[in-house]
């Protein structure tokens, strides 16, 4: 077993790993333990009490944080003519159609999400392989898929975040960053639990939230009380 440091034996001693803290307390423990060189992000995960190998308990959304996400989203558009203008009015940093297909192919992928015109679907499709295991292939039940490209790219940039559970029910998220207030950690926190619960499947039995656990990147978890999640 590696050796524990200082800074990791420091951090983990003011939590109680098993206790379940309000999201207040959880926010204002984990600021205190990002105390890294660098603007850690802080993280969430969620366990789920669903199988997402069956359609009705698929859990898949998406969650405009009030204060965004503290990072550079780069973000590519599929389209063309008036509407690529319009996505690169909107902010896009990259916008095309068969030439943009063409470079995904040869492994250029220096963006973190997709946007396209449904008219751009029968070329996207084809790129299904590529940018679906990367959680980056567009789908309209995300606004990923519209005809307003304007919004989905101030959207992103803004502090939209997808979300989808993993094969174990599980779904990580980044937050928002170590120098957040706060406050501002909070409401994003509160935000992206509701937008989960407002997710809950038809399919889910039993407990849906099962677990929630709030860090920094190089912290240590914390546990917040499932019960803090409302879908108002």
């Amino acid at each position: 077993m590696a050796k524990l440091g200082k800074r990791t034996i420091a951090a983990r001693s003011n939590v109680d790993r098993e206790a379940l803290y309000t999201v207040t307390d959880a926010v204002g423990i984990v600021k205190t333990n990002a105390t890294a060189k660098f603007d850690e992000t802080i993280e969430m995960a969620i366990n789920l009490g669903v199988d997402p190998r069956h359609a009705d308990q698929m859990v898949r959304g998406v969650c405009n944080l009030p204060n965004g996400t503290g990072r550079n989203v780069r973000v590519a558009v599929f389209a063309k003519d008036a509407k690529a203008e319009e996505a690169l009015a909107a902010g896009a940093d990259i916008v095309g159609a068969d030439d943009l297909a063409a470079k995904i192919q040869a492994g250029e992928m220096d963006f973190d999400r997709v946007i396209a015109t449904p008219d751009m679907m029968p070329l996207v499709g084809r790129l299904g392989k590529i940018l679906g295991p990367k959680g980056m292939m567009p789908n309209p039940r995300v606004g990923t898929v519209t005809a307003d490209v304007a919004k989905a790219v101030k959207d992103a940039k803004g502090g939209a975040v997808e979300f989808r559970a993993e094969k174990a029910g599980i779904i990580h998220v980044g937050v928002g960053k170590a120098s957040f207030s706060e406050t501002a950690l909070a409401e994003n926190v509160q935000s992206f639990l509701g937008a989960i619960m407002k997710a809950k499947p038809t399919g889910a039995k039993g407990t849906f939230m099962k677990r929630v656990t709030l860090s920094s990147t190089m912290g240590p978890g914390v546990r917040i009380d499932p019960s803090e999640a409302t879908s108002s």
